[in-house]
C-alpha cells in the first residue's frame, strides 16, 4: 500500500444550488451506492482527524479503487499507513527495541506505529479479527488525539491525531467490534458493487480546507435540534451519532463551498452517517385517527390567510431530516434486527465460532503473563528476552564469569496466553406428537433438513431428538454426516402424546454431554409446546405442564442457549411463557412454510 497522498478535485459547486443527493423522491436513492460511497469518501477526506470510516467490502477491484480515490482527495502531504496485522501494543504505542537494546546493553526506545501515523490516515486491514486491546488503542487515539502506554504518565503521552479506515472482510455476521465502529463516523458497504459500478467518477466539490475551517462553519441551532431528533428517533444513539453527524454536516457545508451549514447539508449527514446506525424504523403518525381541531381565537386571521400562511411555512428541519434518513435506509432492516436478537451477552455465534476457552496450548495468542513454562505453558520467547533486555548491565558481572552473552532468570519468563474457539453442536429437538403431526410436522421436517444443509456448509455438528408418545429419543448423535441426520429425520413418524418434559430433559443431558467434550451447544425446539404426557409417562396435562417448566427452568439455570420455535397454527401464551421459563429466544411461526422456519431460526441463531 502506498504512502502518498494526492491533491484533491478542484472543480467548484455553485454554493446557491442544492447539493445533488438531496434531490430525491420520497423513499428512493439520487445517488447510485457507489457515488455515495464516494461522497462520504470526500467528507472524511475534507480533515480525517479523530473520525475515519467502516468499509465492509471483499479485497478485489472495487476495494482498490475506493481507496485509490481516497489517495486522490486527500490533501498533499497527508500519508496514509497501512497498520501491521497482529501488531503488539508495544509496536502500536511505542516501547522497549528488544534488538538495539540488546546490541547496545542500554535501553533504546522504539516511537510506535500511532505516534509516527500521527497527522495522517491509518489503514487498518482485516480490522473485523482486531484483538479487544488494539481496537480498545484505537478507539482511544480517535477520542483523545494522543496515545500513550500502560506506563505512561499523562505528560508522556504522544500526539497521534489520526483518521482511520477500517477494512472489514469478515464474512455474514462477523464485523468490527462495537467499540471501534461507533467511533467511525461513516458506514460503508460495497459487498453488492460490482467492477461496472465502480466507474462513475468521484462527487466534485469545493476545495479542502482542512479541520481549521471546519470549526469557522456556522451552524443554526434549530439543525442541532434536528440532527439530535433524528438520532433518537432512529434509535442511532444519544450522544455520539449526533457529534459525528454534525461534524459530517460542516463537512458537507465545506465541500459545497459555504461558510454556513444549510438543513440540505443536515441531511447529507443523516443520510451518511444516522441512517447506516439506526436501530428502528421511524414510528409513522396515525393518519386514521385525528383530533378534533380546537376553535380558533377571536383575534385569530380569516382561513383563507391560514391557509396561505401554511402553505408558505417551511417543513419541520426534523421531518426533512428523517426522510433523508429512511430513503437511505438500507433493505432488509427489520429482518437484520430480528437476527441480531440476543437475550444475553453469553452468547456465541453458530457457524462461525463457538464459546472462547483460554488455557492451554493451542489456539490464538491473546497476551503473556510472568511464569514458569511448564506442563500446559508454552514459552514466549521475545517477552522473555524483552523483560530480561534491561537488567543486562547490572548483571554484566554474573554474564561474565558464567561466559553467556545473556543472562536470563526466573522472574524474567514469561508464558502464552491462548484463546481457543470451540465447535458449535446445533441440536433440534422435534415435536413429533399428535398435535404436531396435525398441525406442522411436515414443515418442520423441511425446515431441519433446510438447517441441517446449513450446518453442513458452515461444517457444524448437529444432533437430532425427536420426542412423541411417552419418551425422547435421539434419532442422530452430534455428526456432521448429511445423509444420516436426513436418513434419521425421513423416517420419523408422527402421533402419539406430547412428553415435552422428556424432550426438554432429553436436550439437556445431550447438550451437557456436548459441552463436557469442550463443544458449544445451541438448542433449537420446534413445537406447539402443548405438554400432556409427564416425565414419567403418565398422562394428564396438569401434571405435564408441571414437569415441562422443571425442566425449563432446570436447562436456564445451566445456561445453556435455546431457541424456542412456536409451530402451532396460532401463537399461544402456554408456549411464550415456557420459552420464558426456559430462557429460550422465542419465535412464533403461524402458518408458515418449511422455507420460512428455516430462514427464521437460522437468523435468530446467527447471534445466539
Amino acid at each position: 500500500m502506498g504512502e502518498g497522498g494526492g491533491t484533491a478535485g478542484n472543480s467548484v459547486m455553485d454554493p446557491t444550488t442544492p447539493h445533488p443527493v438531496l434531490s430525491f423522491k420520497e423513499g428512493e436513492r439520487a445517488l447510485s451506492p457507489w457515488s455515495e460511497a464516494l461522497l462520504a469518501l470526500a467528507l472524511f477526506a475534507i480533515d480525517p482527524a479523530g473520525t475515519g470510516i467502516a468499509l465492509r467490502a471483499p479485497a478485489g477491484p472495487v476495494r482498490d479503487r475506493f481507496l485509490a480515490q481516497l489517495r486522490a482527495l486527500l490533501p498533499a502531504g497527508i500519508k496514509i499507513r497501512k497498520m501491521p496485522a497482529n501488531i503488539g501494543d508495544e509496536a502500536l504505542l511505542g516501547g522497549l527495541d528488544l534488538s538495539a537494546t540488546l546490541n547496545s546493553g542500554r535501553k533504546v526506545a522504539q516511537p510506535g506505529f500511532l505516534p509516527a501515523s500521527n497527522g495522517g490516515v491509518v489503514l487498518a486491514a482485516m480490522a473485523e479479527r482486531l484483538p479487544a486491546g488494539t481496537a480498545a488503542i484505537l478507539a482511544a487515539a480517535l477520542d483523545e488525539g494522543v496515545c500513550r502506554a500502560a506506563r505512561d504518565t499523562p505528560e508522556e503521552a504522544r500526539p497521534c491525531r489520526i483518521g482511520l479506515i477500517a477494512l472489514d472482510e469478515g464474512i455474514d455476521e462477523e464485523g468490527l467490534t462495537p467499540v471501534l465502529l461507533d467511533r467511525l463516523a461513516f458506514h460503508i458497504d460495497l459487498t453488492p458493487l460490482s467492477h461496472h459500478d465502480s466507474k462513475l467518477p468521484p462527487p466534485c466539490g469545493e476545495g479542502w480546507g482542512g479541520g481549521s475551517r471546519l470549526r469557522n462553519i456556522q451552524i443554526a441551532d434549530d439543525i442541532l435540534e434536528a440532527l439530535c431528533t433524528t438520532a433518537v428517533s432512529l434509535g442511532a444513539g444519544f450522544v455520539r451519532a449526533p457529534l459525528l453527524a454534525l461534524n459530517a454536516t460542516r463537512a458537507a457545508a465545506a465541500f459545497a463551498g459555504r461558510n454556513t451549514a444549510t438543513m440540505e447539508d443536515a441531511a447529507i449527514a443523516a443520510r451518511l452517517v444516522l441512517a447506516p446506525r439506526a436501530t428502528r424504523l421511524p414510528a409513522e403518525p396515525p393518519s386514521d385517527q385525528q383530533e378534533p381541531e380546537p376553535s380558533p381565537p377571536s383575534d385569530a386571521p380569516p382561513p383563507d390567510q391560514q391557509e396561505a400562511d401554511s402553505q408558505t411555512m417551511p417543513p419541520d428541519g426534523a421531518d426533512i431530516l428523517l426522510q433523508a434518513a429512511k430513503a437511505a435506509i438500507p433493505d432488509g432492516l427489520l429482518e437484520r434486527l430480528i437476527a441480531n436478537a440476543s437475550k444475553g451477552p453469553q452468547r456465541a455465534a453458530p457457524g462461525r465460532a463457538g464459546a472462547k476457552r483460554k488455557g492451554g496450548q493451542r489456539g490464538r495468542p491473546v497476551g503473556v503473563r510472568a511464569a514458569t513454562p511448564g506442563p500446559g505453558l508454552r514459552l514466549a520467547l521475545i517477552e522473555t528476552l524483552r523483560a530480561a533486555a534491561p537488567w543486562q548491565r547490572i548483571r554484566a558481572g554474573e554474564t561474565m564469569r558464567k561466559r553467556t552473552k545473556i543472562s536470563i532468570r526466573r522472574e524474567d519468563f514469561r508464558v502464552m496466553r491462548v484463546e481457543q474457539r470451540t465447535r458449535t453442536t446445533t441440536i433440534f429437538l422435534v415435536d413429533a406428537s399428535g398435535s404436531s403431526a396435525l398441525n406442522r410436522l411436515a414443515e418442520a421436517k423441511g425446515a431441519v433438513e433446510l438447517l441441517l444443509a446449513d450446518c453442513y456448509k458452515r461444517r457444524d455438528q448437529v444432533a437430532v431428538v425427536a420426542f412423541r408418545g411417552r419418551d425422547a429419543k435421539i434419532l442422530l448423535p452430534p455428526t456432521r454426516s448429511l445423509t444420516r441426520a436426513k436418513r434419521g429425520l425421513a423416517g420419523l413418524p408422527g402421533g402419539g402424546g406430547t412428553p415435552l418434559a422428556a424432550g426438554i430433559e432429553a436436550g439437556f443431558l445431550l447438550a451437557e454431554s456436548v459441552r463436557r467434550a469442550g463443544d458449544t451447544p445451541t438448542l433449537v425446539f420446534l413445537t406447539d409446546g402443548r405438554a400432556n404426557v409427564s416425565l414419567t409417562g403418565e398422562g394428564g396435562r396438569a401434571k405435564a405442564e408441571h414437569d415441562a417448566q422443571q425442566a425449563g427452568r432446570r436447562l436456564r439455570a445451566a445456561g445453556l442457549t435455546s431457541l424456542f420455535v412456536d409451530i402451532s397454527p396460532r401463537a399461544n401464551d402456554q408456549a411464550r411463557r415456557l420459552a420464558a421459563t426456559m430462557g429460550a429466544l422465542y419465535i412464533a411461526l403461524p402458518y408458515a412454510s418449511s422455507a420460512a422456519v428455516s430462514a427464521a431460526v437460522r437468523a435468530a441463531t446467527l447471534r445466539s
